[in-house]
């Protein structure tokens, strides 16, 4: 199984500003409408991962559902999928371990996982094995970090980057574990 993390900072580190809102994002022109790789990535995973709040703010966003991969929300409230979405949108919870153990039973391997909380914690459970993290060219001096407190260092490798539409940078980030240490 496969964790991947894919998304946009500020220079600073945040995926948020102060207000919650991520409308900054949209703040480089991209008359092209490029999805800047987002297709190829989403065409390599088998289902995505994220957070009560950001299934929250994909819903507020107020277009079609985004996904064409099954989505498994992590939740310890929410007890049904709204209306429309029984067939995309699947409740999950318990500790991460589990919940990817049972993923993987149900022939998930290669999983998206989206949203600030959901992210920290699988990097505090040590649970990402890879990084795609496309820098904006802003500083919101505030807001949801993307990064949070760990337990102990995670080491990366970098693998590769590139510049998209003359502003952003896209990094890619490989897990580097320490293979004698059976991690």
């Amino acid at each position: 199984m496969s964790n991947i993390v894919y998304i946009a900072a500020s220079l600073d580190g945040y995926i948020a500003d102060k207000a919650g809102s991520v409308d900054w994002l949209h703040s480089i022109p991209n008359p092209e409408g490029s999805d800047m790789g987002f297709g190829e990535f989403i065409a390599r995973v088998d289902a995505l991962v994220m957070g009560r709040n950001t299934f929250d703010m994909v819903l507020s966003f107020g277009i079609d559902w985004p996904y064409s991969k099954p989505v498994f929300v992590l939740s310890s409230t929410l007890t049904k999928v709204p209306a429309g979405y029984e067939d995309k949108v699947f409740l999950v919870k318990g500790p991460l371990d589990e919940v990817l153990a049972t993923l993987s039973r149900q022939g998930y391997k290669d999983l998206y996982i989206d949203g600030g909380i959901t992210i920290q914690n699988f990097l505090k459970a040590d649970l990402i094995d890879e990084m795609i993290i496309t820098t904006i060219p802003v500083l919101l001096g505030g807001g949801l970090p993307l990064f949070g407190d760990l337990v102990t260092p995670l080491n990366f490798k970098h693998v590769k980057c590139e510049r998209l539409l003359d502003n952003l940078v896209k990094n890619h980030y490989l897990r580097v574990r320490d293979t004698d240490n059976g991690k």
